[in-house]
């Protein structure tokens, strides 16, 4: 087994013990599809950051758009249509979670949508917003992931919209994991501050999130600046140590990613790319049918052109082995989203523009 420290953006050497790898390319002609779904009937639905809407049936070679009203979608630079889940009692309710850059007049916020899906998977009806007024300014640091950490309660991974007080604010929603109620947008039960939908913060650019199986344990996938993208593991109420106002209203960078000098107790993370990013974004858990590996996070990068695979330490607040997946290492170009299927697949965007893919990625021996 492959033993390194976790630094560097050239990345470890492939591990002898990783399993072989069938990659099929189950859609293309997308356009930066940011994120993927799977629905109970096996129905695989993307939403391209630009603002449509796509679904793959099963025993359909073509990808399928969807009508949907996003004539007030905000889209532009990162942010735009982005994480996508289904409700828990999707097969009941159609419903599915989006979040999206959202802009009226002068107002402009990023916003988690509910919509109802139709049978035929013709028509998405937008039913509400269910969160709004996560910060945006320019487009830059978005987010925005959602996961449920279980059928009532949906997590939110936020950007600080490159605005250097968002993060360590308390009360703003920008650089964030909230915790809400899926059904409501209320603050879910158990959260650490009162009446509050903020469960961690100094956070800079959440672009993953995963829920550990088993422990139920958090996790995230951060952009660091010219340094340090991070994994973190997330504890209620930690504070994770952006804190980028060092000059007042100027949004320093140079800051470090996680900086306990100037945020008292920041938490420091499991892993850092260390001293170059390769821009890490989707996270998720292999499954026992990666060997070795199994248990590890596979996390997507978009500059590394990469799926790097990290071993984590028995308590979870270390990584021991880091890897990466040769078959995948620059071969498809920037990838965006990797998510676990229950047969030990993975779903896998990639985000180059113009002739983007989802792929299947199955490990076979």
């Amino acid at each position: 087994m492959l033993v390194l420290a976790a630094c560097g953006s050239a990345g470890p050497e492939p591990a002898a013990d990783l399993p072989k790898l069938d990659i099929t390319t189950l859609a293309d002609g997308l356009d930066h599809p940011w994120d993927v779904a799977v629905a109970p009937d096996g129905t695989i639905l993307t939403g391209e950051r630009s603002g449509r809407f796509v679904a793959l049936r099963p025993g359909v070679t073509e990808p399928q758009p969807i009508d949907a009203d996003l004539s007030d979608l905000f889209a532009r630079g990162e942010t735009g249509l982005m994480g996508l889940a289904f409700a828990a009692d999707f097969d009941t309710s159609r419903e599915l979670f989006s979040c999206q850059g959202y802009t009226h007049g002068v107002q402009q916020d990023v916003r988690v949508v509910t919509w109802r899906v139709s049978t035929d998977w013709q028509r998405l009806e937008r039913t509400g917003v269910l969160i709004s007024g996560l910060p945006s300014r320019t487009g830059r640091h978005g987010g925005c992931r959602l996961i449920l950490e279980d059928s009532d309660t949906l997590l939110i991974g936020t950007g600080d919209s490159a605005q250097p007080k968002v993060s360590q604010d308390p009360n703003s929603l920008g650089g964030k994991v909230l915790r809400v109620d899926s059904r409501t947008g209320a603050p879910a039960e158990g959260n650490p501050l009162p009446n509050s939908l903020v469960f961690t913060l100094g956070h800079r650019n959440i672009q993953g999130l995963a829920v550990q199986p088993k422990t139920g344990t958090i996790y995230t996938a951060e952009h660091g600046p010219d340094v340090d993208d991070e994994v973190n593991r997330i504890v209620p109420g930690g504070n994770y140590g952006w804190k980028p106002d060092r000059s007042g209203d100027w949004y320093d960078e140079s800051v470090p990613m996680t900086d306990p000098d100037r945020v008292p107790g920041a938490i420091p993370a499991v892993w850092s790319s260390g001293a170059s990013t390769i821009a890490i974004c989707a996270l998720t858990f292999l499954g026992t049918e990666w060997g070795n590996w199994s248990g590890a996070i596979a996390v997507a990068a978009l500059k590394g052109q990469q799926i790097r695979l990290l071993k984590l330490s028995t308590d979870g607040k270390s990584v021991t082995a880091v890897t990466q997946l040769p078959e995948l290492n620059g071969t498809y170009g920037r990838i965006r989203t990797v998510q676990s299927q229950p047969d030990g697949s993975l779903l896998v965007t990639t985000d180059n523009g113009g002739d983007d893919q989802i792929l299947r990625v199955r490990p076979v021996s």
